[in-house]
């Protein structure tokens, strides 16, 4: 355009390269609930429905893998929503009266 010059496209390039290089995607977090000899399965299937907002089938899968294997992902999150989400599971069961354990561990 004849009011630019080219210092005035060249600073303008070095804007847009700048930005792409400080874009980049958030850390992921897994979110994982651990198995205890008293929380009910029940108890798990219904925090990964109202919390995680998991269908059943996927609900009773994760609780079977805590049950089984010790500890179940439930899913990867940012950083807030992990944090949240873990608070949400350690109220709730502290309200129930369970020892459940939820954590979040880096991806």
């Amino acid at each position: 355009m004849p009011w630019e010059d080219e210092a005035g496209s060249a600073a303008d390039a070095d804007v847009d390269s700048r930005e792409e290089e400080e874009l980049k995607e958030p850390d992921m977090y897994r979110v994982v609930l651990h198995n205890d000899d008293y929380t009910t399965m029940e108890f798990v299937v219904d925090v990964l429905r109202s919390i995680f907002h998991k269908p059943l089938l996927e609900a009773t899968k994760i609780m079977l893998d805590v049950h089984r294997k010790g500890r179940g992902l439930v899913g990867l999150y940012t950083f807030d929503i992990a944090a949240t989400k873990v608070e949400q599971v350690r109220r709730k069961a502290r309200e129930s009266e369970y020892p459940l354990k939820c954590t979040m561990e880096k991806a």
